[in-house]
């Protein structure tokens, strides 16, 4: 997932455990996108013509080149797009036409929200409200193109850039832009400019910015969820709103960790009985390929020699029942208190297949 501004929602982690047959290959962020498609849209404004292929460096020093995919021109202004490859990452943008308008601007470089590209509209973002939903590494990247274009042709680089994504309002359904109160669109994202298949930290770095969303709204109470049936229970159990929840996944121990550094007053966390039965042993990411129930330890723990032998967490609840709910609420507590500082309430929430709560631990 990209990092930055927005993740997606709903969305499910993609299957990190599995190792390719093949490497694979890594893509392009919006952000380095935007800045290709800028970069052509200067060349055509500033009697260049029209380029076949763009090439652009990335913060790290990288000079990928990017095809041109759509060109038009009128009195005044050019427009360049890109077609976003992500490579093999399982990005909701991936295939998206990324285009950027230029214009002459009364001073400096200004950027706008076109077609498809969201608006900020609560803080705790790394852009304020009110702007367009442009990274800073991306903004930094297209000034730094208007400048060395504007150089080396001779012209003042006095622009107006105006990024739009056709779709890009559908798009964002599939992200957690809409929780972080971006609206309208999709985000302009990337901090190096390259997308890394199946990335953690894209993911993690999503829950940090719910989290500072979550703070910067002043909500006493957020939640994390391992999934969209323990993320309606618990919503609905404490009747918050969207953008007090946050979507941690598997990714537990990324989001208490950055909570304990960045508090709010009071924390649930709520998944079904199998993801919470790690949580209760101790694991922080509870992702399948990653940690796995201890079953022997289960078994010990719940008086239950039986347990033992058993193939899934869900078989071991069905066989001991209650008990077992009870067992691991209590215990899935205790291991997000060892996470957190005692300034911080928390609570856990387990739920059934069916989405019922069925066991609860704490205030």
């Amino acid at each position: 997932m990209p990092i930055g501004l927005a993740g997606a929602r709903p969305y499910s982690p993609p299957d990190m455990s599995r190792k390719p047959a093949k490497k694979l290959r890594r893509g392009w962020t919006t952000g380095a996108c935007a800045t290709a498609a800028t970069r052509a849209a200067l060349m055509m404004l500033w009697g260049e013509g029209r380029p076949a292929r763009v090439r652009i460096t990335l913060p790290r020093g990288e000079e990928p080149e990017f095809e041109l995919a759509h060109a038009a021109q009128g009195e005044g202004w050019a427009e360049a797009g890109i077609i976003k490859d992500a490579g093999d990452d399982p990005d909701v943008t991936h295939g998206a036409l990324i285009k950027a308008r230029v214009a002459r601007s009364p001073g400096g470089v200004l950027f706008r929200a076109g077609e498809g590209v969201g608006q900020v509209t609560m803080p705790g973002l790394p852009i304020a409200p009110g702007e367009p939903a442009i990274n800073p590494v991306p903004r930094q990247m297209m000034q730094a193109t208007v400048e060395d274009t504007a150089q080396r042709l001779g012209e003042r680089p006095d622009i107006e850039i105006t990024i739009s994504v056709p779709g890009g309002a559908d798009l964002a359904k599939k992200t957690w832009n809409p929780r972080l109160g971006i609206e309208g669109g999709i985000s302009i994202l990337g901090t190096t400019g390259i997308v890394r298949p199946f990335s953690c930290a894209a993911w993690i770095a999503s829950i940090h910015r719910g989290i500072d969303v979550a703070r910067s709204a002043g909500h006493a109470h957020v939640a994390g969820c391992t999934g969209a049936s323990s993320e309606k229970a618990v919503q609905a159990l404490y009747g918050l709103p969207d953008t007090a929840m946050l979507d941690m996944g598997d990714f537990v121990g990324g989001l208490l960790k950055y909570l304990a550094r960045h508090p709010v007053p009071h924390i649930t966390i709520g998944g079904g009985v199998g993801k919470m039965t790690k949580l209760a042993q101790g694991a922080r990411d509870l992702h399948s390929g990653r940690s796995q129930v201890d079953f022997a330890r289960l078994a010990e723990a719940l008086g239950e020699s039986d347990v033992a032998d058993m193939n899934t967490a869900l078989q071991a609840f069905e066989t001991v029942g209650q008990p077992m709910a009870d067992w691991v609420a209590r215990n899935a507590l205790h291991s997000v208190r060892r996470m957190l500082p005692d300034t911080i309430a928390a609570d856990t929430v387990v739920i059934d297949r069916a989405g019922q709560i069925i066991a609860r631990a704490g205030p």
